[in-house]
């Protein structure tokens, strides 16, 4: 199935690999247009998802130092990309010694929206279903968690637990109930075929030759910044809808690991030559990341750059 990269969900990506220099000036209309063309996403598209951006209070318009309409990530969006970096470019492995965070909730039927509310932001967090009103996750979503759920003001209608599972059943069993791992892998398996390739090229293609998919050459700095930017957004939100897991819980032929190798390859290669294309027309584009991904990070099951959960 082709991937789909939605106006909405590219904005968010630029913004979180490009658009986060440290003095918060805002990014240019004109060069959001130009920087979402090379993507293939027309004019009146990012004008029309910049105001739903703006609606949600994670843009905030203003003026560029020279006097041009532009756009500003709100401190909400910024803590957003913040926190999402913390999964898209993890580096640490995940061990079952770490325990398990959960989550038991009781909503009343007259607050029907918010248990919906509450299901969707947990599912979109990492968790699975222990059981009904019982949520599970790696101990290490905890903060992030609870962070969640006083910003949704939700906290009113859960408890939050730390743990080790004891049993009955053996853990990675219980970890195939409690997630549906076969269609988590079918997204990382979806990843390698889109990305794999593009790796591929950008190492082994000769200057001249043509690009993935018959498209431009790899090695200028435009072709970087378009590959990295699809990447991006393809990656950001697996590290949500993947737990990322111990190695010892999955299937031997995991894919998770693969598609992080990828992922960190890919942002190692493209992330720095795409920043040249965007300089030019973005003040302080190099303002993004400041962690790079260590090869093989979230080896596990693992928008939007940053606000990886969603748009």
């Amino acid at each position: 199935m082709a991937e789909q990269h939605t106006p909405r969900s590219l904005i968010v990506s630029l913004y979180g690999a490009y658009g986060r220099g440290p003095d918060g000036s805002p990014m240019p209309v004109a060069a959001l247009i130009r920087l979402l063309a090379v993507l293939g996403v027309d004019a009146p598209s990012v004008r029309s998802s910049v105001s739903r951006l703006k609606r949600r209070g994670l843009l905030l318009p203003g003026r560029t130092a020279d006097g041009a309409a532009g756009y500003a990530l709100s401190d909400d969006a910024r803590r957003l990309l913040d926190d999402g970096d913390r999964r898209i470019y993890a580096r640490t492995e995940p061990k079952l010694s770490e325990g398990w965070v959960l989550a038991v909730f009781s909503v009343p039927e007259a607050e029907r929206h918010k248990r919906h509310l509450l299901r969707s932001r947990l599912a979109r967090l990492g968790f699975g279903t222990a059981a009904p009103g019982v949520w599970i996750g790696p101990a290490r979503l905890y903060e992030e968690t609870r962070n969640a759920l006083e910003r949704l003001e939700l906290s009113p209608y859960v408890d939050l637990f730390r743990g080790d599972h004891l049993g009955y059943a053996a853990t990675a069993g219980a970890v195939a109930r409690w997630w549906d791992l076969p269609a988590i892998a079918r997204l990382h398996e979806e990843f390698l075929a889109a990305h794999e390739p593009v790796l591929r090229a950008w190492r082994a293609a000769p200057a001249g030759a043509g690009g993935p998919e018959g498209g431009a050459a790899p090695g200028g700095a435009e072709e970087a910044y378009r590959d990295y930017l699809l990447a991006l957004d393809s990656w950001r939100r697996l590290p949500y809808a993947d737990p990322v897991l111990p190695a010892e819980l999955l299937p031997d032929d995991w894919p998770g690991r693969r598609s992080a190798e990828v992922f960190a390859a890919l942002h190692e290669l493209l992330r720095d030559r795409g920043a040249e294309f965007v300089r030019p027309y973005v003040s302080g584009a190099g303002g993004g990341p400041g962690t790079r991904p260590a090869s093989g990070s979230g080896s596990g099951s693992g928008s939007g750059s940053g606000s990886g959960s969603g748009d």
